[in-house]
């Protein structure tokens, strides 16, 4: 998380200091060992990207920083990760822009959720692009919250996040903190239902030949083809208790979508690793809360037919004025 939170750019992986001896060693062994999968091409930019990402999820707050101090020791952390001109972007947001803004709305979270923390899970890169998985945890008016995220980002020559983006879902941050404003969870009432499909064979990852055909399927809400290239494929994603395993389950989970968001879609990063493929999403959302929205989604295509949308659900249930009202709301004592 971070409550405040390019396509294509093409690096090489040469101008890290030792980097020859962390190819040597075998793709960023230490990295490995502190998350749940990694897999791709694992350059020594994207090592030391990885370094800087898990300690600052790893590192505690202590006393919360001042709104601003980006001396504060888990502050640098934060933005050791970023180039001095990055872009930082989240749903329903213009992306922040350089080190200082960036900074400054770290502290604001930071002062908010001071012992937040997560850890790795599924990490997959390639070359410049990085999706990394992770499972955060903080406290917040006294409840435990808890939600997966994926941070994307494109990396320079460093490791150093030339432009990133946070896809998670904060609808979670407001439902039992502030239940008395919480607007009604867009996937309520969306459960499996019929028979449960046989088991057969997983469907196979997804490859860039298949880009443009499934851009246009999420363009076109055309429910029948996201579907029925994913066969058997359990469906993980924002609102869901369990994953839906069912034909209706799956078919009513992306018709309440579609019912509430008008995407306008764009191809944005892709990672292809082993067993893994992520491929992001991004551009606008219309609806009932607010047209052009900027908003994303990251499909992940796992092994064991593993099939997770992660996307934020908050600006397609509130606008921005119900935001605004929510983040005060969480703020107060």
């Amino acid at each position: 998380m971070v409550l405040a939170v390019v396509t294509g750019v093409a690096t090489s992986a040469t101008a890290l200091p030792g980097g020859e001896r962390a190819a040597a060693r075998g793709d960023c062994p230490d990295v490995r060992s502190e998350v749940e999968l990694l897999e791709g091409r694992i350059t020594p930019n994207v090592c030391a990207f990885m370094r800087r990402q898990i300690t600052f999820g790893e590192l505690p707050t202590a006393t919360p920083p001042a709104v601003g101090d980006l001396n504060h020791p888990r502050v640098r952390a934060y933005l050791d990760i970023f180039d001095e001109d990055a872009t930082l972007w989240e749903a329903g947001s213009a992306p922040q822009r350089g080190r200082t803004v960036i900074g400054t709305s770290i502290t604001g979270s930071l002062r908010l959720v001071p012992d937040l923390r997560y850890r790795g899970t599924n990490v997959v890169a390639d070359g410049a692009v990085t999706m990394f998985g992770q499972w955060n945890e903080a406290t917040l008016k006294g409840h435990k919250v808890a939600y997966p995220q994926i941070a994307r980002n494109v990396l320079g020559d460093d490791g150093k996040s030339l432009q990133a983006r946070r896809y998670y879902d904060r609808y979670v941050l407001f439902r039992d903190t502030v239940p008395e404003l919480a607007p009604e969870a867009l996937f309520d009432g969306i459960a499996d239902s019929g028979p449960a499909p046989s088991r057969g064979p997983a469907p196979g990852r997804l490859t860039a030949a298949e880009i443009p055909d499934r851009l246009a399927a999420w363009n076109g809400e055309d429910t029948d083809a996201l579907l029925g290239r994913m066969g058997n494929a359990r469906l993980t994603g924002p609102g869901l208790d369990a994953p839906l395993r069912t034909d209706a389950g799956k078919r009513a989970y992306l018709q309440r979508f579609f019912g509430t968001a008008d995407v306008r879609f764009k191809a944005g990063q892709a990672a292809f690793g082993r067993t893994t493929t992520y491929m992001e999403w991004h551009g606008t959302v219309s609806g009932a809360k607010g047209k052009d929205i900027p908003f994303g989604i990251v499909e992940r295509f796992g092994p064991d037919s593993a099939w997770e949308l992660t996307f934020d659900t908050l600006p397609l249930v509130a606008d921005r004025a119900e935001i605004d009202a929510l983040f005060q709301k969480l703020a107060q004592p």
